[in-house]
């Protein structure tokens, strides 16, 4: 696991300080490779071979090819066996399988690889390359591209030190408050965007302007729903996870787990202990206390967490949340490179910390669980979805007038409001509008006037629509919402911020729910089997059965989060006068002062639920500064 970047161009940063930038990715080792108007550039996190056999840029034996690679492939070991004969292999990293399948199979090669990995290969005889991004993007991979130089990396700000075009995109800016994450390829740079997962860019370097990515992984959905019965489909499962996990544990270096004592990370350590029973595992764990208790929708998880340990006989770390967020709140934007709007990136931070110090490099976490089997709210409120369609549409209308009046600072009537908010709109319109935040008119508003311009014909929805197309038409609504949560919110949200924070202190975060040959056959399994009834996971709690307490399985969910809505009345008012003061949102030019501060007093009120929203327009405001302001970056 490692930081990668590269140019080609009219290349002006220097090389040694671009990689700078990313040394807390990779701070074992650093090199760069660099001829005219091109460079590759690499920071090692040594997981495999910890030698220097494993440094980067690595080249092949004949050094036609180098490459620079982010990321593990969990099945090198058998690509590799059906390889050796044909090459002289210097490390045990998956590094050289990767160059080496490369040069025995081709681009095709790509959808042989069981990992998580964002990699560029240069072949110097053809002038060539090719840049690639795993298939479910755990691994983040930007590209910057204008008519002068071609950039790509791990993260944004290593694109800083050349001189770049730092035009806005409104769009994303919308995203950002719509649903607190850009969806898809956009970024706050107009010029940069994020490499789809399951894509690449293959090109000569003198065509670079002309570079554009193609998709070489296609999610594909059965045809017919599967008659294999559930008993069986359950075994398959179990064995599935167990190989998945299996895999993952590949390392040089101790492997460590997120155990939250939700059941999606206390799954993957009773498999672990099952596989390695005389080994001896390091987990870790964030004591929420009673952070938010009667105004945030989560509780304090740790009491489950010390009973899987107890069961598992693990040892389980805990750490205290006690968040400064206003020493914090910089450095978290800083390292997400976007401005996403959750708090949740300072528990993966602060545990990654905690690791680090006990001498673990990786950490094995449950995020996917969610996504692939069932688990949100909203994945919960499709069973209304009958009801809705039943009722004429004057009565949707007045039901929606009617929640408009609950008050937003209860858990329970947020979630109505939420559920219902959208009940008059299409079911197509309706299951979309649960990823957003606010309505998109008060989103659109609260923009100044030049900006309401360019957003004039701009729906943050298309692109779930769009995603939508993509599915059979006789797809059923869960299975959409899970399409869905795996190329948006799964992507632009959680794996962003589970590896940049992960990251910002060396530490690899691997997710075995996004095992390729998992997720291939979550997609057999019928969707009456993932939510059954209200029992979301249903199929993954029976598996569960068979390791943890009941109690651990069968357990109201519980959000992993931290005190925001608290924050933003009283903690962070000073910061938000400051930062968000009608001067400097003038003189932004972004942001209508008077809209954005009928936003602020509303929700300190409590007549609406908008301090995620607040939270993102302070978030904006600290990426602006500190990705566009600043002379110097560091």
């Amino acid at each position: 696991m490692c930081g990668i970047v590269g140019g080609i161009g009219n290349i002006q940063g220097d090389t040694g300080s671009i990689l700078e930038l990313i040394s807390h990715r990779g701070p074992d080792s650093s090199g760069y490779y660099v001829q005219q108007n091109f460079f590759l550039g690499h920071t090692r996190l040594a997981i495999q071979d910890l030698s220097e056999n494993g440094n980067q840029p690595m080249f092949s034996t004949d050094n036609r090819y180098v490459i620079i690679f982010n990321g593990e492939i969990y099945n090198h070991h058998e690509i590799r066996t059906e390889i050796k004969e044909e090459f002289d292999f210097r490390s045990s990293g998956d590094t050289e399988t990767v160059l080496n399948a490369y040069i025995k199979y081709g681009i095709s090669f790509l959808n042989r690889l069981n990992g998580i990995f964002a990699f560029a290969i240069y072949d110097k005889k053809e002038d060539e390359i090719l840049i690639a991004r795993d298939q479910f993007g755990v691994k983040p991979l930007y590209i910057y591209q204008d008519d002068d130089i071609l950039l790509f990396g791990s993260e944004i700000k290593t694109f800083l030190p050349s001189t770049i075009n730092k035009e806005l995109s409104p769009a994303a800016f919308t995203n950002y408050l719509e649903f607190l994450w850009s969806p898809g390829e956009l970024t706050p740079f107009t010029y940069v965007k994020k490499l789809l997962p399951g894509h690449c860019l293959k090109f000569k370097l003198s065509d670079y302007k002309n570079a554009k990515s193609v998709k070489y992984y296609q999610w594909i959905v059965p045809e017919k729903s599967t008659d294999i019965p559930e008993n069986t489909l359950v075994d398959i499962l179990e064995e599935k996870l167990l190989k998945a996990v299996d895999r993952q544990m590949l390392s040089d270096v101790p492997v460590g787990f997120f155990l939250s004592g939700g059941l999606d990370s206390s799954l993957l350590v009773a498999i672990a202990r099952k596989l390695y029973p005389d080994r001896k595992f390091t987990c870790f764990t964030i004591d929420v206390g009673n952070w938010g208790a009667g105004i945030e929708d989560f509780a304090d998880d740790l009491q489950y967490a010390k009973k899987v340990a107890e069961t598992l006989q693990v040892d389980l770390k805990i750490i205290k949340a006690d968040i400064d967020i206003v020493q914090m709140f910089d450095k978290m934007i800083w390292h997400l490179d976007e401005p996403q709007a959750d708090a949740a990136p300072l528990n993966v931070l602060n545990i990654a910390q905690l690791a680090r110090e006990n001498g673990i490099k990786v950490l094995i976490g449950g995020a996917g669980g969610d996504d692939i089997f069932s688990g949100y709210r909203r994945h919960q409120a499709l069973r209304y979805e009958k009801y809705f369609q039943r009722l004429p549409i004057i009565f949707r209308k007045l039901i929606q007038l009617i929640v408009q009046q609950f008050p937003s600072n209860k858990p329970l009537f947020r979630r109505i409001k939420k559920i219902l908010s959208a009940i008059d709109k299409s079911p197509l319109e309706r299951q979309a509008g649960y990823f957003g935040w606010l309505p998109t008119d008060v989103v659109k508003s609260l923009f100044s006037e030049e900006w309401k311009i360019k957003l004039n014909h701009y729906d943050p929805y298309d692109y779930f629509y769009q995603l939508a197309k993509q599915l059979p038409e006789d797809s059923d609504v869960l299975s959409r919402m899970l399409y869905w949560e795996l190329k948006t919110f799964l992507v632009d949200h959680n794996l962003n911020y589970t590896d940049k924070m992960a990251m910002a202190v060396g530490v690899e975060a691997r997710v075995p729910y996004l095992d390729m040959e998992l997720v291939a056959f979550s997609k057999i399994i019928p969707s009456d089997l993932k939510m059954k009834g209200k029992e979301a996971k249903y199929i993954l709690k029976k598996v569960a059965e068979r390791y943890l307490p009941m109690d651990v399985i069968y357990r109201p969910k519980t959000g992993f989060g931290a005190p925001v809505r608290q924050w933003i009345t009283k903690d962070l008012q000073p910061m938000i006068e400051d930062r968000l003061s009608p001067d400097r949102l003038r003189k932004r030019g972004i942001f209508d002062a008077e809209k954005v501060w009928d936003l602020i007093e509303a929700n300190k009120a409590g007549k609406i639920d908008a301090s995620y929203s607040i939270w993102s327009l302070l978030a904006i405001e600290s990426w602006l500064t500190q990705f566009v302001d600043a002379d110097k970056y560091s």
